[in-house]
């Protein structure tokens, strides 16, 4: 994971999990196992927080719609 830590610590595993489902929808997955993340492109790297952000709000906007407080 970045140099960034989560919020809520027990959800890093969860938010790696993530990084790699939205990699492998942006068919980005095969050029992480050769080149690690770290060699990635900031455009490549950006499409995988960006599309990871938006599965997080669409995740976000489905517990409000169901009346779930996200903040429990």
């Amino acid at each position: 994971m970045s140099r960034n830590k989560p919020e809520v610590p027990e959800s890093e595993a969860q938010l790696d999990k993530l990084k790699w489902e939205v990699a492998q929808e942006l068919n980005l997955d095969d050029d992480i196992e050769e080149r690690g993340y770290a060699n990635m492109t900031t455009r490549e790297v950006g499409q995988i927080g960006g599309n990871m952000v938006k599965k997080m709000v669409e995740y976000a906007e489905e517990q409000m719609a169901h009346g779930e407080d996200i903040r429990d």
